[in-house]
């Protein structure tokens, strides 16, 4: 019986084993089976495997536990272990067969083992790789920052160049305050130092009063004696006035006299060098001395000549620079100004000059000074001395002693900017504005009468090369010159432009209808507000504007000349100004049709503007001295209502009506005040 036990524990140990023998069988043929079909299967595929053959193992063991229970069927255990060895027994003839398949299953799991390493550096690159690129966005976002910094600090900057400017100002005014706070100071101490002495002259007054008094009835009889002395003493004073006058009479005829003996020594002078026979080169040399000052380029067109020249542009442009320069320089001025300036300089074939009239300190000088830089032109600025009263002031003068022209820069300029009688002109494309400043302070008739006729005896631009029409306008120098020579001649062309300044006080003189009759005035009114004028930023340095370019700017009359506003407008100045016994004639007519022709700023050619400009410039500087209730006031009803209801001028207008209240509760004589728009 213990046998019986014995055989089958034993039995059941070697089925046990032939089990697991069976399983491992299975488990190793499938594992072949899945390496044949797949050999280039992926790690993970491989992994999932094991764990499929790890459960089979766990069903296994859990079979092989439920085999243990069925020990008790000896015949059935017989026969499954009979069965289960006959397969292990084939199962180990097909492991042994299989040696070389083993050796192929290895070489496939080194394989993949070494494309495992080489995913894994090929994983660390990506990842260096990825850090590299994080590093490069990393760096682009800086810059990016960077740059929104830059701009943010280059607008900072701007802001604080211009508060630099603005602090640097005010730094002036303070030192100027400052000045001006230690010369109170000063003065004050000066003052109570006075009033210290004052208060010792006081009491000694009081003590002097006395002596004073007692001296004072003396002197009362005394009075009587020096009156009577006094009488005959300007008697003698004033014959003595009288024989001043008649000396100095005699003395400027004298000082004529010698100028004209002058000029004939040095002709005879001429003549005489003349008759010995000089040579031509002689008489050339003679010639360049004596015009060697004239040939001077003055400074103005010196630095005329280190300016870039202006890329083509229209004129909308140019006094959208202009503008834009005024802007700049802290000057105010309303569009309307501007323009009305821009359109009187175009017109200078048919208006001679713009004159700036009125107040000190409105900026009349300034304009035609930011105008001129803005649009690319020459500017020389002559100030008027009261003492002027010859045409010799403007250009110059001979001097006989030492032979030789002493031109002003003003005679330089015209010299040099003349290119028909100057062929070697460096200036021939180039243009300038000559400004006479307060030109009313000496009689402008007397320096400058002469010089307006030769502008308006000028020919058309297009026939100035014809010699005969040009020389009423060209201005003959008075310079002697070698026998058989002409003076040297200047013809002063449409490249020059021409405005002037007039203060209105008691110093100055008042314009005469000749210059008015030739010239767009501009009053200036006093300001409403007061403003000042600082720079903002840096203003950029002229550029040369070409004549030609400004040439193709003007438009001819005949561009408004049939034009049922204008000629209706024009006919009713003519009228009114007869009201006004200040008739015009045709060239005041044609030269206000110029203006409207030559007015570029309104878009839809509203021609009222320039027509009402007209009327400010024109008419209203002629009715200067008339009696504003001497049977005047249905004319100027008649010259308000024009310009309100026809020009549609309401500002214009107001400025009329309150220059003829002022006149009224005045001197009863009208002066036009100006508008301020």
């Amino acid at each position: 019986m213990l046998t019986g036990n014995i055989l089958i524990l034993l039995f059941a140990a070697l089925a046990i084993v032939a089990l697991i023998g069976v399983q491992t069988s299975f488990a190793v043929l499938h594992d072949r089976t899945v390496t044949a079909a797949g050999p280039m299967r992926s790690l993970e595929s491989l992994e999932t495997a094991i764990a499929d053959k790890r459960m089979a193992l766990s069903d296994i063991e859990n079979e092989l536990g439920e085999r243990r229970k069925a020990l008790a069927n000896i015949a059935d255990v017989q026969a499954d272990y009979d069965a289960t060895k006959r397969q292990l027994d084939e199962l180990n003839a097909e492991w042994l067969q299989k040696d070389e398949r083993r050796d192929e299953i290895r070489a496939i799991r080194e394989e993949i083992e070494a494309e495992i390493i080489e995913k894994q550096a090929i994983d660390a690159e990506l990842a260096s790789a990825r850090a590299d690129l994080d590093a490069v966005h990393d760096r682009l976002a800086a810059a990016e920052r960077l740059f929104a910094l830059n701009d943010e600090m280059k607008r900072e900057q701007a802001a604080l160049e211009a508060k630099i400017a603005e602090m640097r100002s005010e730094a002036m005014e303070l030192s100027e305050a400052q000045e001006r706070v230690k010369r109170l100071e000063n003065q004050a101490q000066e003052l109570g130092r006075e009033i210290a002495r004052s208060e010792g002259l006081q009491q000694s007054a009081s003590a002097q009063l006395a002596q004073v008094q007692e001296q004072l009835a003396a002197e009362r009889q005394a009075t009587a004696l020096a009156h009577s002395e006094f009488t005959q003493t300007a008697a003698r004073i004033a014959a003595a006035e009288e024989r001043s006058r008649a000396i100095d009479n005699e003395i400027a005829t004298l000082e004529q006299r010698r100028s004209s003996l002058m000029a004939q020594v040095a002709k005879m002078d001429d003549d005489v060098a003349g008759a010995g026979g000089e040579d031509t080169q002689s008489k050339e040399q003679l010639v360049e001395e004596r015009l060697k000052e004239l040939k001077a380029v003055p400074p103005v067109l010196a630095h005329m000549k280190d300016w870039k020249k202006r890329a083509a542009e229209n004129e909308a442009e140019a006094v959208q620079r202009v503008i834009q320069r005024l802007d700049q320089s802290g000057l105010h001025y309303d569009r309307r100004i501007v323009h009305a300036f821009h359109t009187a300089m175009k017109i200078n074939d048919t208006t001679q000059m713009a004159v700036l009239a009125g107040i000190s300190g409105t900026g009349k000088s300034q304009l035609p000074r930011q105008y001129a830089a803005g649009m690319g032109i020459g500017f020389l600025q002559v100030p008027v001395q009261p003492r002027w009263d010859s045409p010799q002031d403007l250009m110059g003068f001979y001097n006989y002693i030492e032979k030789r022209y002493r031109p002003t820069d003003m005679a330089r300029a015209l010299f040099h900017l003349d290119v028909l009688n100057n062929r070697k002109s460096e200036f021939e494309d180039q243009m300038m504005m000559i400004l006479l400043d307060e030109m009313n302070l000496a009689r402008v008739e007397y320096y400058f009468s002469d010089f307006l006729s030769r502008l308006e005896s000028r020919p058309p631009v297009d026939r100035v090369t014809d010699v005969s029409l040009r020389k009423d306008a060209e201005i003959e120098l008075e310079i002697p010159m070698p026998k058989g020579m002409d003076a040297p001649r200047i013809f002063p062309g449409y490249n020059l432009l021409f405005a002037g300044t007039m203060n209105e006080d008691e110093s100055t003189q008042s314009l005469s209808d000749k210059v008015v009759d030739r010239a767009n005035v501009l009053r200036f009114s006093a300001p409403k507000t007061i403003r000042t004028t600082t720079q903002k930023g840096l203003i950029a340095d002229p550029e040369a504007l070409s004549a030609k370019r400004w040439r193709s700017w003007v438009k001819p009359v005949a561009a408004v000349e049939n034009d049922a506003t204008v000629v209706e407008s024009v006919d009713r100045m003519v009228n009114l100004m007869k009201g006004f016994k200040r008739p015009f004639g045709h060239r005041l007519g044609r030269a206000i049709m110029s203006y409207v022709a030559n007015y570029s700023f309104d878009q839809a050619r509203d021609l009222r503007i320039p027509l009402a400009d007209q009327v400010e410039m024109r008419l209203l500087p002629k009715l200067r001295g008339i009696e504003v209730e001497d049977g005047n006031d249905p004319a100027f009803s008649e010259l308000k209502n024009f310009v309100s209801e026809t020009l549609r001028d309401d500002q214009l207008a107001k400025a009329i009506e309150d220059s003829v209240r002022s006149a009224k509760e005045g001197s009863g004589q009208f002066v036009w005040n100006g508008v301020t728009r």
